[in-house]
């Protein structure tokens, strides 16, 4: 008896699309910028593993914590193929963090408009761009 490990599920750019939300042309999006990867068949088509649409919706909520996808794709860089929870816990004490940061420079920033000062010298009280907080492994 021989043992063969089971094929796994490959998915096209549609079927990852339609269990992400999103248009086939964000699944391209999200591939050229590393935040998903695909493998070429034999007719040169993108075939994706099962992870790929959760990589998806975990990068739009990354977005709308204000993340960019370049640093959506560094938070992916150091993911096993197939993340497991312990994994995407990390993630997500990463975003959560990430997202605690940037609600507070906001309230302090709305605290400077409220000030009754001039703007101007609100936004320029406002802390500098940090670059990418998130790096490190997981």
């Amino acid at each position: 008896m021989s043992l063969v490990a089971p094929a796994r599920h490959e998915l096209t750019v549609g079927d990852v699309a339609q269990d992400a939300g999103v248009a086939p042309s964000a699944v391209r999006f999200y591939e050229k910028h590393g935040v998903v990867t695909a493998r070429r068949n034999t007719g040169n088509q993108r075939r994706f593993d099962e992870s790929a649409s959760c990589r998806i919706k975990v990068a739009k909520l990354a977005q709308r914590v204000g993340l960019t996808v370049r640093e959506i794709a560094d938070l992916y860089a150091h993911l096993p193929a197939d993340p497991g929870p312990q994994e995407w816990e990390q993630v997500a004490d990463r975003l959560i963090a990430e997202s605690e940061r940037r609600t507070n420079e906001l309230r302090a920033c709305l605290d400077e408009l409220q000030s009754g000062g001039k703007l101007c010298g609100a936004v320029d009280r406002m802390p500098p761009e940090t670059g990418t907080p998130l790096g490190g492994n997981l």
